[in-house]
């Protein structure tokens, strides 16, 4: 690691595309949850969800189904200021995307809050404001359908933690306008016997069926549930198509369905892999006598396994091999789209200029526990095995100020640098959403300027350091295992705060923040 900042490229530290006309399982070894997917022309579309944090709601852009970026977010924030703090696990959850009238559509629930809607001509671009279609507690995971006369209609699925009640699929009629429900509509699909925690429900038509794709089982060890039915209100038959079988995938998740250009079928979903969150895989997909087949090694049922390699999707577009972004040198004048905040973002919190990163040491009202803290900005772990390394220069007011690099999950670990006796103490702080566990001084150096790195490997085990010169590194003793946060995997990411005072004269200036191998 030098330190130029023009040496700050991502570097792949996971690559689906193989470079041989095949890819490799997951597609984004990244916590991007609950996909959905659609196509229009030679573009494919992404969403997943996003939770407590903001900006809200990530979009994905591919021209193959492997290499994606990110090209936007549907909103900056969750228009509640109850969401000014963190609401670790609320907010937005399993969105779906659809085209339709020649714009784009994305809905999504908040479980306390109700089911919002947005749109855009251009997902890139700017999206409507959320617009709320029903206030209502415990409506999860909805997916609209716009039908072949025009009607539209919404299928859902319900939170047990709000409603008292799971495993179970609704339709309601929808304005075409997607503004508003026409009734309380009906339940039509009950799980509860064979398709336990059946939700995430994705609607489509196809043949004269109407389809609902729907996981059931539970996130950790469930499989795909196909429902078809000639009436869009049912009865709904039932198959399950894919499951974990002999494979190391578990699950395998909520996704969607999307058709080529050249009319093949493929199925994005997610496998919950712990600390690393939910990650994203693309199976192939055929249709047999109007059924969906997934995956391969299909058992006498007709239920197929993931994938760990596959050829690739015939594309009607080349696409460069692409990832997420990851790395960030601050040279542009605004954050990279990878970063997100643990609540809604302020404009007092940072500032980019002079290609740095300044993030100011604003308070919280004595709070001091960095899961409970909104200015921290994070991003996903974007491999299994991967080492972050920044830059800064801090210059604290008071020894209330701290900043550092930390992995946060409901337990987190953060390498911290505030005043000591005059001059600058590196300190490793462990704690977990209840309470700080404990902290120690593990270093002193003579500046303000130090480099701080944070190693991962197999099984999530990080190891933190620090260098003045950022060539030798003094490692902390302690070894840390990554846990997941509510509903989202771990997070790796930077702050700067001050642990009594709203507002501080310190800040920490970050020079670049690099992911690599």
């Amino acid at each position: 690691m030098t330190e130029a900042k023009k040496s700050v490229v991502d570097r792949k530290v996971w690559q689906a595309d193989l470079e041989n006309g095949f890819y490799q399982n997951p597609i984004l070894h990244a916590d991007y949850s609950d996909p959905d997917v659609v196509r229009v022309g030679k573009d494919y579309y992404m969403v997943s969800s996003s939770f407590h944090m903001s900006p809200s709601l990530p979009v994905l852009h591919s021209t193959d189904l492997v290499n994606w970026k990110i090209i936007n977010h549907v909103a900056q924030t969750f228009p509640y200021a109850s969401y000014d703090k963190p609401r670790h696990g609320e907010g937005v959850w399993a969105p779906s995307i659809r085209f339709h009238d020649g714009k784009f559509w994305v809905f999504f629930s908040a479980p306390d809050e109700g089911i919002f809607m947005s749109t855009a001509v251009d997902p890139a671009g700017e999206w409507t404001p959320l617009h709320l279609v029903k206030e209502v507690k415990g409506w999860i995971d909805p997916c609209p359908f716009w039908d072949d006369d025009g009607q539209a209609y919404l299928v859902n699925a319900f939170a047990k933690s709000r409603t008292g009640f799971k495993s179970i699929l609704h339709v309601s009629r929808m304005k075409p306008d997607g503004t508003e429900l026409l009734d309380e509509g009906i339940h039509v699909f009950d799980g509860t016997q064979h398709h336990p925690t059946i939700e995430g429900p994705k609607f489509y038509k196809r043949n004269g069926y109407y389809y609902i794709f729907a996981p059931a089982g539970g996130v950790p060890t469930g499989w795909q549930t196909i429902l078809r039915s000639s009436n869009i209100f049912g009865p709904y038959e039932d198959k399950i198509v894919l499951h974990q079988g002999k494979t190391n995938i578990n699950g395998p998740h909520q996704g969607g369905w999307v058709e080529t250009e050249t009319g093949e079928s493929w199925f994005l979903h997610f496998q919950d892999k712990e600390a690393y969150g939910r990650i994203v895989h693309l199976q192939p997909m055929y249709w047999e006598n109007d059924w969906p087949v997934m995956g391969q090694n299909q058992n006498e049922a007709g239920i197929g396994e993931p994938v760990i390699q596959w050829e690739k999707p015939k594309a009607q577009a080349s696409s460069e091999v692409v990832v997420p972004d990851m790395s960030d040198d601050f040279t542009s004048n605004k954050l990279g789209l990878q970063w997100q905040w643990q609540a809604n973002r302020k404009s007092h919190w940072y500032n980019i200029k002079d290609q740095m990163l300044r993030l100011y040491a604003v308070g919280q009202s004595g709070e001091t526990n960095l899961y409970h803290i909104p200015n921290v900005m994070t991003q996903k772990f974007p491999a299994e095995v991967f080492k972050v390394t920044t830059k800064l220069t801090f210059s604290p007011e008071s020894p209330e100020d701290h900043c550092g690099l930390l992995v946060l999950g409901e337990q987190y670990a953060s390498i911290e640098v505030r005043q000591l006796d005059g001059q600058l103490g590196v300190f490793y702080v462990r704690g977990n959403e209840k309470n700080l566990q404990n902290e120690q001084c593990i270093g002193e150096i003579k500046g303000n300027k130090l480099f701080l790195q944070v190693e991962v490997n197999e099984g999530a085990i990080c190891r933190f350091s620090f260098s003045e010169d950022g060539i030798s590194f003094a490692q902390a003793e302690d070894i840390f295992e990554a846990t997941p946060g509510k509903w989202v995997g771990a997070q790796i990411g930077i702050y700067c705060y001050n642990d009594n005072h709203e507002y501080s004269k310190g800040y920490a200036d970050f020079d670049y923040f690099s992911v690599h191998n």
